[in-house]
């Protein structure tokens, strides 16, 4: 009879294991603490939409939607396709429960998988983690783009990452974009020969794309290209201006980038991007812009938009290689029961400590107080309680901390406190372990 056969994860898609989950969710909470601290709440919108919203929104002509989306026919016939960004349904989400009729702006915030089948590469997934922020009311000041801005900077300072760039720039609105893509336009019809594969598809179907181009023997033709900057509007020149002054006035650095552009069709006027060097080529830890007309293209009223999204998986990887967060909880006690009559203290002391908040673990079976101190030690518990049924008659458990072996008898009562206040003591080294 063959063997049962072996499953793997799909390509491009991954397992997150401990410890990294843990860093996972520590930044995954000090994000959430961060945005709620600006008054953003969360929204929580499916994985699952109708295709036309994507189509719409991020345009059927741009890459996510003609070549990477997830899609399939419902049984009702209905064109589904698993999220590849959420901005869309959020202002889908916004629409559809007349959220423009609470007071102010209306400041969201979203965690999640998205799915895009790209080709798998460092940092790139086919399914993938995204936190991000949108800002929807009747308003488009600068003040409220540069916030955004702002609050991204404080969560790289929240995370202990320093060596970021900003970069910023405008692409207009739909007074002067029309006028600069057909002039983009006719300047590539001169060069397309000259440019990769996606670059001469793009000069067709989205000219805009062509500046975000990351082929190496591209760069010196699309830097001779028209550059929006001179194109721009007297509005969205003065815009831009007040974007920069709000930024100086919060002590913000950034480069303005005149390639900057954003993938998606409905973003206008302010584009962002934070990079990383840790990164690679693909450097990006978030990006986003303002999409003032969106919610009047899916059906809504006429109110502006701004917001960003971060990649979770690129921030985690900058996260480790800068090496300055440890979000591993640690195991604080090991329970070492010896006799049948010492587990039910063992236990009872297992739910104590738990309900202190500690981190407990409890053999199931009886251990030999060799291996137990030992796996004990393997796991990174901080101490080991053993509970005999001597320790049982007398009402006093014996405490050892592992880390330089020093050992304490204590009453149950008294367990939680000393193992909660106790401060962490360097690891023995090994001569000092082989004396204990």
């Amino acid at each position: 009879m063959s063997s049962p056969r072996k499953f793997h994860a799909v390509r491009g898609v991954r397992d997150i294991l401990p410890p990294d989950t843990s860093l996972w969710n520590w930044f995954e909470a000090t994000a959430r603490d961060v945005l709620e601290t600006y008054n953003f709440r969360e929204i929580r919108v499916p994985v699952l939409e109708e295709t036309e919203l994507f189509a719409r929104s991020v345009g059927a002509e741009t890459d996510i939607v003609s070549k990477e989306m997830y899609t399939f026919t419902d049984r009702d016939e209905t064109a589904i396709s698993l999220r590849p960004e959420a901005t869309a349904s959020v202002v889908r989400a916004y629409i559809e429960h007349g959220m423009q009729m609470r007071p102010g702006l209306v400041k969201l915030y979203y965690a999640g998988p998205m799915f895009r089948r790209e080709r798998p590469q460092k940092g790139r997934y086919r399914q993938f983690y995204q936190i991000g922020a949108e800002v929807l009311g009747s308003t488009d000041h600068p003040a409220i783009d540069a916030e955004l801005i702002e609050m991204l900077t404080v969560l790289l300072e929240r995370c202990k990452l320093d060596n970021w760039t900003l970069l910023i720039n405008s692409i207009g609105d739909a007074n002067c974009r029309p006028q600069y893509v057909q002039k983009l336009r006719e300047a590539l019809a001169g060069v397309k020969s000259q440019l990769c594969g996606d670059c001469q598809r793009r000069s067709e179907t989205n000219p805009l794309r062509v500046l975000d181009c990351k082929v190496e023997a591209d760069q010196v033709i699309i830097n001779r290209l028209p550059q929006i900057a001179e194109n721009l509007c007297e509005p969205c020149r003065e815009h831009f201006a007040e974007l920069r002054r709000q930024l100086d006035l919060r002590s913000i650095p950034y480069q303005v980038t005149p390639r900057l552009v954003r993938g998606l069709d409905y973003y206008m006027r302010t584009t962002f991007e934070i990079t990383s060097p840790h990164l690679g080529a693909q450097n990006a830890l978030a990006g986003g812009g303002r999409y003032d007309s969106l919610p009047e293209m899916l059906g809504g009223p006429a109110v502006k938009g701004i917001g960003f999204a971060l990649g979770e998986d690129r921030f985690i990887e900058v996260i480790q290689s800068a090496g300055k967060i440890d979000a591993t909880r640690p195991l604080d006690a090991f329970i070492v029961w010896m006799g049948a009559g010492a587990y039910p203290a063992a236990a009872r002391l297992a739910r104590r400590l738990r309900q202190q908040g500690l981190c407990v673990e409890l053999p199931a079976e009886e251990p030999k107080l060799r291996k137990a101190l030992s796996l004990a030690e393997r796991l990174g518990a901080r101490f080991a309680v053993i509970i005999g049924e001597n320790e049982v008659r007398e009402g006093a458990f014996a405490v050892k901390r592992l880390a330089d072996a020093e050992q304490r008898k204590l009453a149950e009562a008294d367990v939680a406190a000393f193992v909660k206040t106790t401060a962490p003591v360097a690891p023995r080294t090994g001569a000092q372990a082989s004396q204990t």
